[in-house]
């Protein structure tokens, strides 16, 4: 019998509440004809998620992404591989290994930005917008941590380089 892990529950929890959303989702899409997401009342209610409950979350879960992208970006140095984002973007031999091993670090982080979100909304607004928490989840921790695991990638080659010895003058 296999063990289920903690990622395999809380990603099926975080699907779970995003489908039992879609009804109301498509619900209100066919009443108002609204998608919501990029939409005037989008922008407004991302600052009112700013203010409101779990506003924290915004330098919490960014600042987590970004010691993730720190000790993922030293590994990748110390094994000689790209800089994060150009190697996903320049160096297809890469991209697969880099994806997954940032899959493999900030699933849960992103799975719980998800969740987060979808309370957050729920308490603040008492709907939930289910594009909304997928969109937002996944950019408060994905943004933050390819630039961290790519600067500090470029930072810890610069500093493990030897330096030419400079001729005695």
């Amino acid at each position: 019998m296999s063990r289920i892990s903690r990622s395999s529950v809380l990603t099926a929890v975080v699907i779970v509440i995003l489908l039992a959303a879609l009804p109301r989702v498509i619900h209100r899409l066919v009443q108002t004809g609204d998608l919501y997401l990029f939409s005037e009342r989008f922008f407004a209610d991302m600052f009112a998620r700013l203010s409101g409950p779990g506003r924290f979350r915004f330098i919490l879960q960014p600042m987590v992404a970004i010691l993730l992208g720190t000790r993922d970006g030293v590994k990748d140095a110390r094994t000689h591989s790209p800089a994060f984002l150009l190697g996903l973007i320049f160096h297809s031999e890469h991209r697969v290994k880099l994806l997954r091993s940032a899959l493999v670090s900030i699933r849960d982080l992103v799975a719980i930005a998800i969740l987060l979100d979808i309370i957050s909304q729920f308490l603040i607004f008492r709907e939930i917008h289910s594009g909304a928490a997928v969109l937002l989840g996944p950019v408060l921790i994905g943004v933050p941590y390819a630039l961290a695991r790519a600067f500090t990638n470029r930072i810890t080659r610069k500093r493990m380089s030897p330096t030419p010895a400079t001729p005695a003058g």
